[in-house]
């Protein structure tokens, strides 16, 4: 294979490749600033039935509509440019632009609300007064409930480039088979009709999602009429309805949280040396959620106040119109500068990225790693050529396992910083797991790393080790304590958590705050089980022995800790009482000079004899005087 071959194949791991859909698909949702959603809950009879079998059970229609409150008051705080929309179908009553029989347009496509939100939390006991359940379908039907949904749907979804904006269709029934009632010609021609509606919506840029409950006493069955619809494998119906549930756990469960888009966190050039330069993209793939600036509103209209700021002359009280400059004494005379000058005073270098040289990867430590890394991609528009020239940079370093040693330029903070070469991960159906490109990592200054010999109590002697036993013991216990499958997202930051409460609960008129649990906190139910509570227990055995007492280890603690302390402020006093002896206080009071000394010194008479030591130092001063009979 000749070099030419081997750099198209590739650049096809950097590069979108226009006849495949799903890659165009999958960089639309990367780069796609908002999304369109409608959410189309089936209002038949069977929707309202209860489901689960206590006396209380909420129905499935109410099940839908508190995931859908619950996905809508996630996505206010997640995405708040989204637009979503909500219908039923199969209703007694219809509204709609296309007077489509059967279905009822909630909320036309539109921001999330406040007032969206409690109005459909208000239509859980209203539904039926204001918009009534309807027949699925009858024997002589000439259309489909849900093919006059689906064309409602895909005329709200109708609006927005479907080429910067996602479209979703969210289906939420509890029906397998929405023709049941028709007759078999009839069925056979509404099932065509419908899934055709299905492909056209689909055709149209628009995704379709299922969500399937499960009757009473039935098990949802997609073959019937929906894997059709939205191409579900016969051999995995299974695995589709897990994955359906999950999803909808998923969307009625979600913890509030910021989801940062993966943008351009801005545009650079690697400088490989002059004349040579590759442009790049870089992407904060991580980013730490704080709860937000504050925003000051006018108290009568509740719009977005903005602080403008004017000079004005301090001789003559005239506005200043023109650029303010700022001045520098030197030799006596003020030295004027604008801020153009002052932002290339700044400036320490003009080179964004230059490339120093090459080092292994063996010399990066874990260490270095000191805060979340940028990834960086070729830019093929800032420079033409630049996919070529870093393709084969990045191949060069995974071949020769070594990485980049970069200087990172900048008005302010200039660092080296680890051009580190990562590798493209698939996964069994070649789904992409990593992206190949580069991590640029920012390594620290030597005084941001910790000598830990530092800190030690004694360098020479080591600290003493564990017997085989006890380390055995400590192993099973940390086996125990272990969590499966455990990952940073799974745990929600509280204080974040309780700040989306309560703005929730300011937002919906809500008289209490919803609940927030502290996930940070121990598994209190989990240290109780017994396997748990009898490694805890061999672990102090081993450690303190069978008869060790934890109360009167503890309070042989308290008495230590009191003893040394009473010791430091005995040192403390004989210290003070010798340092106050090299001094003739009567002599410095007498002249006048106690002003003269340190707060440190003055302190050191007054510890001398026993007198309180809190104050300024004037206050010491005549507390001195005072106790000298000045």
């Amino acid at each position: 294979m000749d070099w030419y071959t081997q750099q198209q194949q590739q650049s096809a791991l950097f590069l979108d490749d226009e006849e495949d859909a799903d890659a165009r698909r999958e960089e639309l949702e990367f780069t796609s600033s908002k999304e369109y959603i409608v959410y189309m809950v089936d209002a038949g009879a069977d929707m309202f039935l209860p489901l689960g079998k206590e006396e209380n059970a909420k129905s499935f229609f109410a099940t839908v509509i508190h995931g859908v409150i619950n996905d809508l008051k996630t996505r206010i705080i997640s995405r708040d440019t989204d637009e979503v929309g909500v219908c039923f179908f199969n209703t007694r009553g219809k509204k709609n632009i296309q007077e489509s029989e059967g279905v009822y347009v909630f909320s036309e496509l539109g921001q999330t609300s406040a007032q969206l939100i409690r109005e459909l939390d208000r239509i859980i006991e209203n539904f039926e007064k204001d918009i009534g359940s309807g027949v699925v379908n009858c024997m002589d039907a000439k259309e489909s409930m849900l093919y006059n949904a689906l064309w409602v749907a895909q005329g709200m979804l109708r609006t927005g480039s479907s080429k910067n904006i996602v479209k979703r269709l969210y289906i939420f029934t509890n029906n397998d088979d929405p023709m049941e009632n028709a007759s078999p010609l009839v069925k056979a021609d509404l099932r065509r009709t419908t899934i055709q509606r299905a492909q056209d919506a689909q055709d149209l840029g628009i995704g379709i999602e299922l969500y399937p409950f499960n009757r009473p006493g039935e098990q949802f069955n997609v073959n019937i009429f929906y894997s059709a619809m939205i191409q579900v494998d016969d051999n995995d119906e299974l695995g589709y309805m897990t994955s359906a549930s999950n999803r909808f756990s998923d969307l009625a469960d979600q913890m509030r949280k910021k989801m940062f888009k993966k943008r351009v966190v801005r545009k650079m050039m690697l400088t490989i040396l002059d004349g040579l330069d590759i442009g790049l993209r870089s992407y904060a793939m991580m980013r730490s959620a704080t709860a937000g600036t504050t925003i000051w509103l006018d108290s009568k209209t509740n719009s977005p106040l903005k602080i403008e700021r004017s000079y004005i002359c301090s001789d003559t009280g005239a506005l200043l119109t023109g650029p303010s400059k700022r001045y520098h004494e030197y030799a006596g005379k003020k030295v004027l500068f604008n801020a153009e000058e002052i932002s290339e005073l700044k400036k320490i270098s003009s080179v964004q990225l230059q490339l120093l040289g090459f080092k292994p990867l063996e010399y990066l430590k874990d260490y270095y790693n000191l805060r979340p890394p940028t990834f960086l991609y070729p830019d093929e528009e800032a420079i033409s050529g630049s996919t070529c020239a870093f393709i084969a940079l990045h191949r060069s370093m995974l071949n020769m396992k070594k990485f980049a040693l970069a200087f990172h330029g900048g008005t302010a903070n200039p660092l080296l910083v680890a051009l580190v070469p990562q590798e493209e991960e698939t996964d069994e159906t070649g789904g992409q797991l990593q992206p190949p490109g580069m991590q640029m990592i920012y390594l620290p200054y030597a005084d941001d790393i910790r000598p830990a010999e530092k800190y030690l109590v004694d360098v020479l002697n080591h600290p003493q080790r564990g017997e085989e036993e006890q380390i055995d013991k400590a192993v099973a216990l940390m086996r125990k304590l272990d969590l499966k499958d455990f990952t940073v997202y799974q745990i929600q930051n509280p204080a974040l958590q309780k700040h989306y409460a309560i703005l929730q609960a300011l937002a919906l008129e809500e008289d209490e705050l919803p609940e927030v649990k502290d996930e940070t906190l121990p598994d209190e139910e989990g240290m109780k089980l017994p396997s748990v509570v009898s490694a805890v227990k061999d672990f102090k055995n081993a450690a303190y022995g069978e008869s060790y007492d934890e109360e009167m280890a503890d309070e042989a603690a308290l008495k230590a800790k009191g003893s040394a302390a009473s010791q430091k402020r005995k040192a403390s006093a004989e210290n003070a009482s010798r340092e106050a002896t090299q001094y003739d206080w009567n002599e410095l009071a007498d002249s006048g000079k106690l002003k003269d000394l340190t707060v440190v010194e003055l302190k050191y008479y007054l510890s001398a004899h026993n007198q309180p030591l809190s104050g300024k130092k004037e206050i010491l001063i005549n507390r001195i005087l005072t106790h000298l009979g000045k």
